[in-house]
């Protein structure tokens, strides 16, 4: 799954989020994607923070991948985001965090949840992939990497 667009779009796509810690970057995080899908901030709020009660969604090399389940959602939806500065995170290997992808998904989305993670965790950990979110120049930039034009432009 290299096309994101059925869960991104380019107003979920920020090229230089400013976040002092964790718990402000998630505030933003919470939000942006109140504003995106009409649902309560603090309660996308409430789910972030609950799943990462069970362990850090920061994976290592730098990325997390932060993410929760909301009554409410229609479909699974994202927002990635650079960060203007690496954050401390907890993450698996004790490097800081600068690339975010948010995942928000139904409750009742198991599957569908799942298969979203499994996706989005596939492509940052392309070393490539990573490099190419980091020297974006800018969130359009971004946005095509993540909804694979640039893999057409490949062909």
């Amino acid at each position: 799954m290299n096309d994101f667009t059925q869960i991104i779009s380019a107003d979920s796509v920020d090229a230089s989020l400013v976040a002092a810690n964790k718990k402000a970057l998630f505030q933003q995080l919470a939000s942006a994607m109140g504003r995106r899908t009409g649902c309560d901030p603090k309660l996308i709020l409430a789910s972030l923070n609950e799943r990462e009660k069970l362990g850090s969604t920061g994976f290592g090399a730098g990325v997390a991948i932060p993410h929760g389940k909301l009554d409410g959602l229609p479909r699974v939806l994202g927002y990635f985001a650079r960060l203007s500065a690496p954050i401390d995170f907890q993450a698996v290997d004790g490097l800081p965090v600068d690339l975010v992808f948010l995942l928000l998904s139904p409750s009742d989305a198991g599957a569908d949840h799942l298969k979203a993670l499994a996706g989005v965790s596939r492509l940052l950990r392309d070393r490539d992939m990573v490099a190419k979110l980091r020297g974006a120049r800018s969130k359009d930039a971004m946005f095509a990497l993540l909804s694979g034009v640039e893999a057409l432009d490949a062909v």
